[in-house]
């Protein structure tokens, strides 16, 4: 479309162009010869380009471009013979009546067929070079896709690995609160598996996730725990990647849950200008620390890197008593 669009300029502007001092003869000096020319760009550019600049096949493609420009040269030099008074005449600097002679006419028409060569050569590397481009920028996209598909897949057994330990602690322990955490775990499960499919969820279903979560941990302890989760923003219709918080929660748990209503886990989510403050913060319980090793801040680091490129920044600070994650995010 593009090509036959640019085709159509170029002949009507060479028509215009002649057709002020040669109006009888502008029609078969455009038309015939125009077709002509295009079709010299069109066989060289599908059929010697590809030997040319894809196999490498030099000999051959000059081969063939010397058969296009003989046998171009000797078409358009009947059509010449045949309207040579309109054609091969021409008038010199004294103004008289002169005839191009064959040798004259033949170099003529071979600068004009390997200046439509050439031209074909530069729009075949164009269109090669933004093809390639094309390409390879969707492999890339198809791998970081799967990338980010194995991550996300990742994220779901971490998170059962460790919600059916706890619940096999309260199994253990036979407290009543067992059935209960099941059926948070699968509501929990449920999001997981049917919502998070999605590249993008509603902050706000994120949110509630997070408190699902906050809850189940809570049926784990005999004593109470607190947990201090803050929500401050009226913009929740915000899309953001699915599971993508709940590593910094998992975490703050995993350093240690507080049974000391002056030292509550502290959980902030902020939404301003399309920018997400999420702080994490807990003291240290080193006798509730969980000492498995996880997967889940760095499976998230690259989530983000993959997700939010240039569009977040995390920082992590950790003391002998104190653990803090905070990540600012551009939704």
């Amino acid at each position: 479309m593009v090509h036959a669009l640019v085709w159509v300029v170029l002949l009507v502007v060479l028509y215009l162009v002649n057709v002020r001092e040669r109006p009888a003869d502008a029609s078969i000096l455009i038309l015939v010869y125009g077709a002509l020319n295009i079709v010299i760009f069109y066989v060289h550019y599908f059929f010697i380009n590809p030997l040319l600049i894809g196999e490498n096949r030099y000999w051959r493609a000059v081969t063939y471009m010397s058969v296009v420009l003989v046998v171009s040269i000797g078409v358009k030099y009947g059509i010449a013979s045949y309207y040579q008074d309109i054609i091969l005449q021409y008038r010199d600097t004294e103004n008289k009546e002169k005839v191009l002679t064959p040798l004259q006419y033949t170099v003529a028409a071979l600068i004009t067929g390997l200046f439509f060569m050439l031209l074909s050569t530069a729009v075949y590397v164009i269109s090669s070079n933004f093809k390639s481009r094309e390409h390879r920028k969707s492999l890339e996209n198809e791998k970081l896709n799967a990338e980010l598909a194995f991550l996300k897949s990742q994220i779901n057994p971490h998170f059962l690995f460790n919600s059916l330990n706890n619940i096999y602690s309260l199994a253990y322990q036979k407290s009543e609160k067992t059935p209960e955490a099941i059926l948070k775990l699968s509501d929990i499960m449920r999001y997981m598996l049917y919502e998070s499919n999605e590249d993008t969820v509603l902050l706000a279903e994120e949110i509630n996730y997070l408190n699902n979560y906050i809850d189940l941990q809570k049926l784990r302890f005999k004593e109470k725990m607190y947990v201090d989760f803050h929500v401050d923003t009226d913009e929740t219709d915000h899309r953001i990647m699915p599971l993508l918080l709940i590593s910094f929660l998992e975490n703050a748990f995993k350093h240690g849950v507080s049974t000391d209503a002056s030292k509550p886990i502290r959980i902030d989510i902020k939404v301003h200008n399309g920018r997400l403050h999420f702080r994490a913060e807990n003291a240290k319980n080193q006798l509730n620390k969980d000492q498995t090793r996880g997967i889940g801040l760095t499976n998230l680091k690259r989530r983000l890197q993959l997700g939010y490129p240039d569009r977040h920044t995390i920082n992590i600070v950790e003391s002998e008593n104190y653990y803090s994650s905070e990540l600012f995010l551009y939704l």
